[in-house]
């Protein structure tokens, strides 16, 4: 890699932070915007939206409002499902139903043009009905004993979009709830979640209740609910300290290897589980930032950093090496991003026999990967392209042939677990595979492939392991995607490392540096941003002569753990320096120029982005700010913030505060700069970042005078912005008007 030079002693002036704010006493005018439903509060958010709305609601914004409605309603788009039985799911939105139907049909109508659906659940009609504007969250099946006629489910629906929902029985026979006078299952809006434990019995993480709160906002305690008794009666039968970032419990009820599994989330990335294994709880022993799922008579471990196996505690007993480990100083060694597998009962009753799956190198990382009846799909990156390998673990039980000897039996199992690439990916795409039904008797091995790319509309397959896959069906076309072409650059960061970015624009683009480009990018919490076709886009900003660039920086998961760990805490800035390199790398290849570069980023892509505002703001002529983090100094008692620590740091540690404040937005405004034109847009509703972030943040800024600052805030969405199609397409009509008029100079 060929290091980058500093920045000039020109650019270090500019940037210099602002000095430090007592970390007791933080200087915040704008705290009585934190109630959030207050009177005078929402008095203000309307003015803003009133004055946002004058300055971007015009012209032409009519007409790409629709064009994106259009996008978001097309009948045409792939009804994505999941087998229950015989029976395909589906939840749908377009036009005539904002808030969606959740459907159903039989795979002969499915894969026809135009599949005869039958309506579960008309959540439009359910809202109407209960004066709720419900916002579908999702339903989970109670088990049959037959495991063909799946009737029962647990349906999730949320007031108002946020992650708080009402969780209620019902019946997909009937086509109605289950009454709660007649021992129907029906818990009021709360964070947190159900699993079925049998036909009469639910296990229930949630935060209503007293003490059942951590400081989080997450559920602290596990109650085992029976039929027609109240959550406040219920046995507790699991929880976590306060300061714990929550409490969780699953059943898994595959036949045959029925568990009840408790988790105790510490922070973000740690989390201890533990098994009901002879009448009480026991841990599975493995560190707590390794990540484990159970399968069958199967255990796999993805460790998140390297994994000194025997190093410690209960893994202490571990002996000799792994043919795929290393040798560490106590024991075998497993690199973070790795995959493992071990037979789930010896584990647990001692035996440390761990197998690599797969082991990440410089160019490929594990995304995830699915069970089929008997294959193992691990579906990888490789340079942010996909790979998909296929292992086959041993066969295990009385159908498995009886070695002749320890020597055969070994040999037995390396040659099961020998991965094959699965022939299915082109460059520059993403393609995800998943088991369509692993216990189907008929379709156990069938698997899907979602595949899209930046050019490419969604195209769903479906094949069988030993044999092909075929095309089902392919989301329609939106724009003419033969007049652009997709690109792959390496920006080289201000520490050498070499960032991909990805890069969509015009055929034969004239590189003068005056194509408006609009930068996006996240970098955080190991998410990693991968090739999408989005209508959106391609109508909003490619057919209007614009460039779109995805940065995949450090933060993000596009190399596994290692790039998440980069950035975290004390070294977030290298996400930052990262994002500001690929700007200077458009413009250093003649794409675009600093007057017709915009950036955009929502949640934890909002702080990135805030932090372009402050800390490059030479870099940008635009930036749009959504739903964002960007007072780093409260963040942890606003909402769900709290949860967050282990990405950020604590803001109420001084030693902390001391690296967290010079990546904290609201606390780097200063006078006498020139900033970029600033969007700044949120929902009401969100009940995980929540508005108060970005009000602060306009407030500030308008305060100070800066005039080229707008603000929105839409009254009902949750973390997403939007609630339905809708509300979803005006907020990207508003955020695509304001940076495209913003760098073609039309804003005004």
């Amino acid at each position: 890699m060929t290091a980058q030079p500093p920045e000039s002693a020109a650019d270090t002036a500019t940037l210099a932070p602002a000095a430090p704010v007592p970390a007791d006493q933080p200087v915040d005018e704008n705290l009585w915007l934190e109630d959030i439903h207050g009177e005078d509060q929402l008095a203000w958010v309307r003015e803003q939206n009133a004055r946002t709305e004058e300055l971007l609601e015009t012209a032409d914004y009519p007409e790409l409002e629709a064009r994106i409605l259009e996008v978001m309603d097309s009948t045409d788009r792939i009804p994505m499902v999941a087998k229950r039985g015989d029976w395909y799911y589906n939840f749908w939105r377009d036009g005539e139903h904002p808030k969606g139907l959740w459907r159903r049909t039989r795979w002969e109508s499915y894969v026809t043009r135009t599949p005869e659906w039958e309506t579960v659940l008309d959540v439009d009609a359910l809202a109407a009905a209960d004066g709720v504007e419900w916002v579908w969250g999702g339903a989970n099946f109670l088990r049959p004993a037959d495991g063909i006629s799946w009737r029962r489910c647990m349906v999730r629906l949320s007031p108002d979009g946020g992650d708080a929902a009402a969780v209620r029985e019902y019946d997909v026979e009937d086509r109605a709830f289950v009454d709660p006078a007649e021992g129907g299952f029906a818990l009021p809006a709360a964070k947190g979640g159900v699993d079925w434990l049998d036909s009469d019995t639910l296990l229930v993480s949630s935060t209503l209740g007293e003490d059942a709160v951590t400081t989080s906002s997450y559920p602290r305690i596990v109650r085992r609910l029976p039929r027609g008794t109240d959550l406040a009666d219920a046995e507790v039968i699991f929880e976590v300290p306060a300061e714990h970032m929550m409490a969780g419990a699953g059943f898994d009820d595959t036949p045959g290897f029925e568990r009840l599994i408790a988790s105790d989330r510490i922070s973000f990335f740690d989390v201890e589980h533990s098994i009901w294994w002879d009448g009480a709880w026991q841990r599975i022993p493995v560190p707590t930032d390794v990540d484990v799922d159970l399968h069958r008579e199967w255990i796999l471990f993805r460790p998140q950093r390297d994994w000194h196996f025997g190093a410690d505690g209960a893994d202490q007993d571990g002996a000799g090496q792994d043919r795929a480990g290393q040798d560490g100083a106590n024991g075998r060694v497993f690199p973070a991003g790795s995959l493992l597998a071990a037979d789930f009962e010896a584990f647990m009753a001692g035996s440390r026999e761990v197998r690599v799956l797969f082991a990440p190198d410089a160019h490929t990382s594990l995304q995830s990967w699915s069970w089929t009846r008997s294959h193992l799909l691990l579906n990888l990156l490789r340079d942010v392209s996909s790979e998909i390998r296929v292992l086959t673990p041993p066969v295990r039980g009385a159908a498995a042939a009886e070695p002749e000897s320890a020597e055969q039996e070994e040999s037995a199992d390396d040659a099961a677990w020998s991965p094959r690439v699965l022939d299915a990916c082109p460059p520059l795409h993403l393609v995800e595979s998943y088991a369509v039904d692993d216990e189907d008797p008929a379709a156990g091995d069938d698997y899907w492939l979602v595949a899209t790319g930046f050019l490419t509309p969604t195209t769903l397959l479906r094949g069988t392991l030993g044999g092909e896959h075929a095309e089902v069906k392919r989301a329609p076309s939106f724009f003419d995607e033969s007049r652009f072409e997709v690109e792959q650059h390496f920006a080289v960061s201000a520490d050498g490392t070499q960032v991909p970015y990805f890069q969509v624009g015009p055929k034969g683009l004239v590189l003068n540096g005056t194509a408006p480009t609009q930068l996006s990018g996240y970098g955080g919490f190991e998410i990693s941003r991968t090739p999408a076709y989005s209508g959106t886009v391609g109508r909003a900003w490619l057919e209007k002569g614009g460039v779109y660039v995805v940065a995949n920086i450090r933060g993000g998961g596009e190399y596994g753990p290692a790039w998440h760990q980069a950035a975290l805490k004390e070294k977030r800035h290298r996400a930052y320096e990262d994002f500001a390199a690929v700007a200077r790398d458009l413009v250093r290849r003649g794409v675009t120029s600093p007057e017709h570069l915009g950036c955009s980023g929502g949640s934890n892509g909002g702080l990135l982005v805030g932090n372009m505002l402050v800390g490059y703001p030479q870099l940008f002529g635009a930036i749009s700010c959504g739903v964002p983090l960007l007072d780093m100094r409260r963040y942890t008692k606003l909402s769900a913030g709290y949860s967050w620590i282990a990405e950020y740091g604590d803001p109420d540690n001084p030693a902390e505060w001391e690296s967290i404040r010079t990546f904290s937005p609201y606390h780097l405004l200063r006078d006498g700069v020139d900033y970029p034109d600033t969007f700044i847009w949120t929902a009401t509703s969100d009940d995980r970042v929540g508005p108060v972030q970005a009000r602060k943040m306009a407030a500030r800024m308008e305060a100070m005078g800066i005039p080229n600052v707008w603000f929105h805030e839409a009254l009902e969405g949750g973390h997403a912005g939007a609630s339905d199609n809708r509300q979803a397409a005006a907020l990207q009509a508003r955020s695509q008007t304001f940076l495209w008029r913003a760098l073609t100079g039309t804003l005004r």
